[in-house]
C-alpha cells in the first residue's frame, strides 16, 4: 500500500518531465506484483503467482513503448518537458 501511494504521490509531484513521471509507474506495477504475491501465499493459490509472473511483461512492454514515444517526441520537438507537449495533436 505504501508504495502504491509513493507512486501515486510521483506523478502528482513530478510533473516536469515525461521520463521522470514514468518511473513511479514502475514502483506502482511493482506494488501490484508484491500484492498478487502476498495474497497467493496467504491464500494458498497459485493463480497470484502466475499473474505475478506477467507483471513485468506488462513492465518491459510499458517501458519500451514509453522509450519510444519519449525518443520520438525529443526529436520533432527538442524536449520532454511536459508543458511544452500539451499541445500534441492525434
Amino acid at each position: 500500500m505504501i508504495i502504491s501511494i509513493l507512486g501515486i504521490q510521483g506523478i502528482l509531484l513530478n510533473r516536469r518531465n515525461i521520463l521522470i513521471m514514468s518511473m513511479p509507474i514502475e514502483s506502482m506495477l511493482l506494488a501490484v506484483n508484491l500484492n498478487f504475491l502476498v495474497f497467493s501465499v496467504s491464500l494458498d493459490d497459485m493463480m497470484g503467482q502466475s499473474f505475478a509472473s506477467l507483471v513485468p511483461t506488462v513492465a518491459a512492454a510499458e517501458s519500451a513503448i514509453g522509450l519510444a514515444i519519449f525518443v520520438i517526441t525529443f526529436r520533432v520537438r527538442g524536449t520532454i518537458v511536459v508543458e511544452s507537449i500539451n499541445c500534441i495533436q492525434g
